[in-house]
């Protein structure tokens, strides 16, 4: 039945039906209580979207501003869905930067200050700090422009001159934690690792001639794992010592 079920959300990915119907056939597909079978289907659709991701960026190029977005939102549920947290987060910085620069002639694109301040907030929780250091500041200059009040669920209404300092406390958090971040180790062991995010990357850049915003969220994907590396082997080190220690 599962097989059947995965054959049949590929088709629908495959005949472009970016649909409700196509939502509701992958949120059957992973309602299963044993969680050894649901992670093994997720690994499955992680590596079937990621590579029909890269056939569907290239095919929509051509395509208006908003006939991207519409298409990348439907990916990013898809992502969200199956735990997909990079490429989702990588889809999301893209549209929001495809947005800002679409605004110049279409206000109704406009990029407000919570929605920057909300993915900067996602981008810090999972690792990618030089991002969410960049949004939190796009967060301040929209601000800066629209004066407008905002209001965060975990505090209520606040004024514009406590969610400024706010968010400028967050951006500097961000800061600190990617300065902190070694990134003079290129490593052949992560490049090896992680062809899967530059061929991704290499396919959203088709989306602007501009340098987009996926190659800077790639660029914290870069970070990440190389500090992730760099943690591990320090682990094995100190391990190493203690065992020669007891010894």
């Amino acid at each position: 039945m599962t097989s059947q079920q995965i054959s049949l959300f590929r088709f629908h990915i495959q005949n472009r039906r970016f649909d409700c119907g196509t939502i509701r056939v992958l949120e059957t597909l992973l309602v299963s209580s044993d969680v050894k079978s649901l992670l093994e289907i997720r690994s499955v659709l992680q590596e079937l979207m990621r590579s029909e991701s890269l056939r569907i960026i290239r095919e929509i190029s051509v395509n208006s501003v908003r006939e991207k977005l519409l298409v990348v939102e439907f990916l990013v549920r898809v992502f969200a869905l199956i735990d997909d947290v990079e490429s989702c987060l990588a889809l999301r910085y893209e549209a929001l930067i495809m947005r800002e620069k679409e605004a110049i002639k279409d206000a109704e694109l406009d990029v407000s200050n919570v929605e920057w301040m909300q993915f900067a907030l996602q981008a810090l929780d999972n690792g990618f700090h030089n991002i969410a250091r960049k949004t939190f500041d796009k967060a301040l200059l929209c601000m800066k422009r629209s004066q407008d009040s905002v209001a965060l669920e975990a505090d209520g209404c606040l004024d514009d001159a406590h969610v400024f300092e706010k968010i400028r406390r967050l951006k500097d958090v961000a800061t600190v934690l990617a300065s902190s971040q070694s990134v003079q180790a290129q490593t052949a062991e992560y490049l090896k690792t992680k062809t899967v995010q530059s061929s991704m990357h290499h396919s959203l850049v088709n989306i602007s001639t501009q340098k987009s915003g996926s190659t800077q969220f790639f660029d914290g994907i870069k970070r990440r794992n190389i500090r992730k590396l760099q943690e591990h082997q320090r682990l094995e080190q100190i391990s190493c010592h203690d065992f020669a220690t007891d010894m």
